[in-house]
Parts: structure tokens; C-alpha cells; sequence
């Protein structure tokens, strides 16, 4: 007697979170074939051939005032998504990050389909916003998947079945030869730059980075800047780099060279959020910086406990790598910055070596896999 096929629904609302769900959804195609899936998600998912309900770029709202402008339309997508995952009716609802949209999606399944198991990965920064937010997931979570240690307590302390996995961006990749010697010239020292994935921070972000460039041009000869970006919008990033004529500035956007460039670097400057982790991976020192409207920036402020919104920093409890927010993310303050640490090998290596630390207790080699099999477990 063969049971019908399981199904599972994969939940995801922004790039990031296709990246991840993707980690754990090829892991477990790998262990058991015969499942079936939906989505909601990226390029990711639908390279490993899962159909989405629609284009993910539909959810990826940023930033409150945008979001209240636009609540009438992200309530009718939450609805509309509510609605297909109940037409499908899978045995697991597993919803990736982007809480603020996945996690009210799962609250309405759970409430009209109570049978759905509802498996949610990445934590909702209850450690960031507030605690009683903990209270309110037992209500309508089944299990929650954890990428980081100290979060567990949390989750036990409301007995909400949970499991450290370790993040699956930290899991050793295949060694891939790659050749980049057609993106930089010999010569050149490889400098990272990473302005973010969403339109609203590249907005921000980008002008302020060219201008650092300009800045770094005026004293380094021999560096060679690279663009981190997403394939949607390498394009424009490309198109601002020759307005401004520079010579020494390329864009890059497939992932097996992202991470082969930053690998060689001798420094980053990124946007703050999960590719720090990522840079400090590959060793290699770097600042983060962040902007956002003052109206988010103070309303973020008013619910925040933690002081850094970066995630080594916050597990360390100090400033391992130094943050340039809101005002201080200006291309002066990140050029004083950048050129004091590039002069000062001491402290380079210090700030490695201190994220090495942490990020160590982050690690897990068996992430995806961890991930994978409590999916298994609860078909």
C-alpha cells in the first residue's frame, strides 16, 4: 500500500530567505524524492523546480512608512497566500524569515486548517524586538528551526518545540576552482562592497558608496572595487559605475563567484544584515553601515533593546566590527573608517580573530541536513 504523496508548502518573502529555504529543500529532494511543493519563492527555489504562486519581488516591502502606505495591499497578498495554501493543502507549512509577512501568513492557516504543521525557520528577532513576542508564536508554531545558540532559551522557557540547526551559510561549500582574473587585473587588491538587495536600501545606500569610492580613488591606486549584488538589479548598479566613469569598479552577481571574490578581499564594506556573518566567514575584515529614514530609523529605535544591529556585535556584547548608522553612514565618516583600519594591521587581525570566535559557536557543518530531517520527522 503506497501512501499518497506528502506536500509541503515553502514560505519565503524575500531573496535571503530563498537562499535558505533552497539549502534545506535540495537536502531533503535528496533524501526523499516523492515529496510534493509549492511555493512562495525565488530564483532559488525555482532552480531546484518549484513552482511559485507569484514573483517574490510582490512581498519584499521595506521599511514602515512603506509598509504603512502599503498595509491595504500586503493584507490581500496575506489573504491571497492564506487562500492557495489552504487549496493546497500540505502536511507541512514551512515558512522561511521575513516574519512580518510569512509568520502572519501561518497564523491564519493554523487558525482554518489546525492540521497543517506549521515549521518556521529563523527565529523573528525576538532578542531585538520584544520578548513577548515569544508568547504569541505557541499559539500557531509547531517547531521553530534556530540559527543561533542563544536564542534557545527563549523558545524553551514558553515550551515552543525548537532546534538549533547552526546557519546553513556557514556550511563548508564545495571547493570550485574559479577564474576571476577576467573581472580584476593583476595587480589590484580586491575591496568588497555590498549595498544591500532591496531597491529602498540601494536607493540610499549606493550614492553614498560611490562616494566613498571617489574618496578611496583620491588615496589607493592599487585597489579594485567589486559590487555585490542581485541579479534584478546588477544592471542599474552597472549603469550608475560607468555614469561616474569609474575604471576600477565591476559588478557581480552570480553566487559561486560572490563568494570566490570575497574569499580574496582584503576588505568589505557592507550593508548591515545576514552577509556580515558571510564576510566574517571568509576572514575577512570589514565595517558595516546602515540608513534608513529617520521616521523607520526612530520608530525601530523605540522597540529595539539591542544596541547593534548586527549580529556578531550582539553576540559578542561589543563592537567587534564598527557600525556606521544613520548619520554616521556618510561617505566621510566610512572613508575615515575604512582608511584608519587598512593602516592598522593590528587591528585587522584582532577583529578577525574576535569574529572567528564567535562565529564559531554559530557553525554547524550538518545545518541544512538538521533542518531537513525535522521536516522529515513531522511528515
Amino acid at each position: 500500500y503506497y501512501s499518497q504523496m506528502k506536500k509541503i508548502f515553502v514560505l519565503t518573502g524575500e531573496p535571503s530567505g530563498d537562499i535558505l529555504a533552497s539549502k534545506v529543500i535540495s537536502k531533503l529532494k535528496n533524501s526523499s524524492p516523492n515529496i510534493e511543493y509549492l511555493s512562495v519563492g525565488g530564483e532559488h527555489l525555482k532552480a531546484l523546480g518549484i513552482k511559485s504562486l507569484y514573483d517574490l519581488k510582490e512581498v519584499t516591502y521595506l521599511g514602515f512608512t512603506k509598509v504603512l502606505l502599503n498595509v491595504f495591499k500586503i493584507n490581500k497578498k496575506i489573504n491571497e497566500t492564506v487562500n492557495k495554501v489552504i487549496e493546497f493543502n500540505p502536511d507541512i507549512l514551512f515558512s522561511v524569515d521575513s516574519p512580518d509577512f510569512t509568520l502572519r501568513v501561518a497564523k491564519k492557516v493554523k487558525k482554518r486548517k489546525p492540521n497543517i504543521k506549521t515549521i518556521h525557520f529563523v527565529a523573528p528577532q525576538v532578542w531585538v524586538w520584544r520578548e513577548h513576542r515569544v508568547k504569541q508564536l505557541k499559539s500557531f508554531l509547531d517547531h521553530i528551526l534556530l540559527l543561533f545558540p542563544f536564542e534557545k532559551k527563549y523558545f524553551d522557557k514558553e515550551n515552543i518545540k525548537s532546534t538549533f540547526t547552526g546557519h546553513p551559510l556557514l556550511e563548508e561549500q564545495e571547493k570550485t576552482k574559479i577564474d576571476i582574473s577576467q573581472i580584476v587585473k593583476k595587480d589590484k587588491k580586491i575591496f568588497s562592497i555590498y549595498p544591500g538587495s532591496r531597491m529602498s536600501e540601494i536607493n540610499v545606500l549606493l550614492p553614498i558608496l560611490l562616494e566613498f569610492v571617489k574618496l578611496m580613488n583620491e588615496k589607493y591606486t592599487d585597489i579594485f572595487f567589486i559590487f555585490h549584488s542581485t541579479t534584478e538589479h546588477s544592471r542599474l548598479i552597472h549603469n550608475l559605475l560607468s555614469k561616474e566613469g569609474f575604471k576600477n569598479c565591476e559588478v557581480i552577481s552570480d553566487g559561486k563567484i560572490k563568494s570566490h571574490v570575497l574569499k580574496e578581499s582584503i576588505f568589505a564594506v557592507a550593508k548591515s544584515g545576514t552577509i556580515s556573518l558571510e564576510i566574517c566567514n571568509a576572514k575577512v575584515p570589514s565595517v558595516i553601515i546602515y540608513k534608513m529614514n529617520s521616521i523607520n530609523f526612530f520608530i525601530i529605535r523605540m522597540l529595539v533593546k539591542v544596541k547593534s544591529p548586527n549580529i556578531i556585535n550582539i553576540a559578542a556584547n561589543e563592537e567587534i566590527i564598527p557600525q556606521l548608522l544613520q548619520s554616521k553612514c556618510n561617505p566621510k565618516d566610512i572613508f575615515k573608517t575604512v582608511d584608519r583600519l587598512l593602516n592598522d594591521k593590528k587591528i585587522l587581525e584582532k577583529q578577525v580573530k574576535k569574529s572567528q570566535e564567535i562565529i564559531n559557536t554559530f557553525k554547524n557543518a550538518k545545518s541544512s541536513e538538521i533542518a531537513s530531517s525535522v521536516l522529515l520527522n513531522q511528515l
